[in-house]
């Protein structure tokens, strides 16, 4: 029988067993398995050869009980609205995890970044805050960048925002740059984040980490980021990468500074001279200490979870292992740190940077890390403390501490 790839099946799968081990009432796990609302739209863009185009776009706002939605906005040609829910449940369960007092949501349009010129992004960019510009807001719902979004994308979105409301609102969109009330800190901080929590499981199972070997997959913003903080902050070995054009291996080590300049200059990883080829399914069952998949949902799966060997498995990417994979993992005593922890940092500097615009007063990056640092640090040990009292999996207790302080909410408010 073949497994079920469906993100949100796969979602709404690992919440239904948090929520038998919490003994949620039918009523209250009923409520956490569904969106609380989520809209579609036709969005019509002139093109730059005087065509229209119409693409679906859509923003899922999963669970609001304890605070403002805050979830990305992904421009994908294989964008799907489960996709966007399952993304905007493990938002939700994200900034619970972390204690921030926000929400989850996510948004996506179905397009190819990579076929559109600069005018084009620009008008889908501006159309698209045009439909959801009043569900949005600093006390409703926090976009920020994604999968082919980045700070010009923001950019033009809070702009557009600001044109429609008539004043300035820089907190309704974060991941802008800084002259536009951006934070430091924010470009690497997905990946510090899971530096840091890389860090705490290594401690936990006594592996040094100095000389460790690192697999990464995916080399965007959050991959690359990765590579350079996991050679210079823990003092890793990175000995392969790869991207969607395929990947690197160097049993020696990948310089970071050489790598990042072949990328930029050729635009895929692949190609880089001193490595051998390998693709991105061989790249994650490589013999290393620290396997990170940084790239999509469902790379490690049932059908090649027993080939895996790494001894952390740091989930940079949302939704990479499937439940299924999850078993076969742990019979392996494979220390998986969840998806929606080990990525949390981004959220987490997120949140600082609406605490900047709310105050109209900047931290520096050493003081965004140090706060970044302790958030992740203390999320990483309730979670696995939770784990060890309740004798399960790292990724069911990350459900169990995220839900729990949900459903809190959900009761506080008197909505079921």
């Amino acid at each position: 029988m073949s497994e079920n790839l469906n993100p949100f099946a796969i979602a709404q799968a690992q919440l239904d067993a948090a929520a038998e081990i919490l003994q949620l009432d039918p009523q209250m796990h009923a409520f956490l398995r569904e969106p609380m609302r989520e809209f579609h739209f036709s969005i019509p863009v002139h093109m730059d050869d005087g065509h229209v185009e119409i693409f679906k776009g859509f923003r899922v706002q999963y669970n609001d009980a304890r605070g403002p939605a805050k979830g990305g906005i992904r421009f994908h040609p294989d964008e799907t609205i489960d996709t966007v829910r399952a993304l905007a449940a493990w938002m939700t369960w994200k900034t619970a995890v972390v204690d921030l007092p926000l929400g989850g949501g996510k948004g996506g349009v179905i397009c190819n970044p990579r076929e559109m010129s600069q005018g084009e992004l620009e008008r889908l960019s501006r159309a698209f805050m045009r439909n959801i510009a009043r569900y949005v807001g600093i006390t409703q719902d926090v976009p920020a960048p994604d999968v082919n979004t980045n700070a010009q994308i923001m950019s033009w979105m809070v702009d557009e925002y600001e044109v429609l409301m008539g004043h300035r609102e820089p907190g309704v969109i974060t991941g802008k740059p800084m002259e536009l009330g951006g934070s430091a800190g924010r470009p690497p901080a997905t990946a510090m984040g899971g530096i840091f929590t890389i860090r705490e499981a290594a401690r936990l199972i006594g592996l040094p980490l100095e000389g460790a070997t690192c697999a990464i997959q995916g080399y965007g913003n959050v991959g690359s980021f990765a590579h350079k903080l996991a050679t210079e902050v823990l003092g890793m070995k990175v000995v392969a990468v790869s991207d969607e054009f395929g990947g690197i291996y160097n049993s020696q080590g990948l310089d970071y500074d050489s790598v990042f300049a072949h990328v930029k200059s050729t635009g895929r990883v692949p190609g880089y001279p001193g490595a051998e080829s390998v693709t991105n399914s061989d790249l994650l069952e490589l013999e290393v200490d620290v396997l990170i998949p940084g790239a999509i949902e469902n790379q490690i799966t049932g059908q090649n979870a027993d080939r895996i060997k790494a001894r952390i498995l740091a989930e940079l990417a949302n939704g990479p292992t499937t439940p299924e994979a999850d078993e076969i993992l742990a019979a392996k005593n494979i220390y998986i740190i969840p998806d929606f922890l080990c990525n949390a940092g981004g959220v987490t500097v997120s949140y600082f940077e609406m605490v900047q615009n709310a105050q109209q007063f900047y931290w520096d990056e050493g003081m965004i890390n140090d706060r970044l640092d302790r958030k992740m640090t203390t999320a990483f040990h309730a979670v696995h403390n939770m784990a060890q009292s309740k004798k399960v999996s790292n990724r069911v207790a990350a459900y169990l501490v995220a839900v729990d302080r949900v459903a809190r909410a959900v009761r506080w408010r008197g909505w079921v």
